[in-house]
């Protein structure tokens, strides 16, 4: 399985095929999600010092914050399947018993 990079603001990166949703951090509700991830060591800041325009959700239960809207990231992730650079997942089997 290959592993889907997208590039997601100030040097950061994201494995696509672990992304479950990606949402505004305006609402309440993730608000309160981000907080919670916060507070249970869940929370990943990909922002550089930026304001958090894009929680995003992954399937391991990590959130996290990126500085690049929702739009940005699914247009991203929009041309990069149309002109895919996938990266081959490294296996663990390095020739020792």
């Amino acid at each position: 399985m290959d592993i889907e990079m997208i590039h997601i603001g100030f040097g950061s990166v994201l494995a696509m095929n672990k992304v479950i949703a990606i949402a505004s951090p305006n609402s309440a509700p993730i608000k309160r999600i981000i907080q919670e991830g916060r507070n249970k060591g869940l929370l990943i800041d990909m922002t550089s010092g930026r304001r958090t325009k894009a929680v995003i959700f992954t399937d391991s239960g990590h959130i996290v914050l990126a500085a690049l809207t929702p739009e940005t990231i699914a247009g991203r992730l929009q041309a990069n399947r149309e002109n895919p650079v996938l990266i081959p997942e490294q296996s663990d089997e390095k020739g020792e018993p």
